[in-house]
């Protein structure tokens, strides 16, 4: 199941699992703007599908699975290309870029992806300086970002 909601989940549970180890369902919550409620219902509904991309353990939080940090790396990637393409491309302020590309992360095709990184000259970080996974969903950090 490609959704925006779901992959925006994806996005957010793998930035706190980053920082955290997991994700808890309050931190979730504030971080999308939804009620913890809300969040525990689309993490059951999660944990529940096949192919699973998160294991959900009431009270304890969410993590991904190999297929979800696959996912919410995907997600990321296309996410920070448009980031980058945004300001070098169209002229659009770093600070600008994040809305829009909220917007756009959830339309783009692996080609136009692609194409975009391929324009771009493979870009390794984005106007924030936050690196860029690659295609195959690694995450270096760059001396130059």
């Amino acid at each position: 199941m490609r959704s925006d909601t779901v992959e925006d989940y994806l996005k957010a549970i793998y930035a706190l699992q980053e920082q955290h180890g997991r994700a808890k369902t309050s931190a979730l919550s504030a971080r999308l703007g939804v009620t913890p409620g809300s969040v525990t219902d689309m993490l059951k509904r999660l944990a529940g599908q096949t192919p699973r991309l998160v294991c959900y353990q009431s009270h304890q939080g969410v993590t991904l699975t190999t297929l979800g940090v696959q996912k919410a790396l995907a997600v990321l990637r296309r996410h920070r290309l448009l980031e980058t393409f945004l300001h070098e491309v169209l002229g659009f302020t770093w600070d600008e870029v994040h809305v829009e590309a909220e917007r756009l992360e959830h339309c783009l095709s692996d080609r136009l992806t692609e194409a975009i990184a391929v324009y771009l000259n493979h870009p390794v970080c984005d106007p924030h300086g936050d690196p860029i996974p690659s295609p195959a969903g690694e995450i270096k950090t760059p001396s130059g970002c």
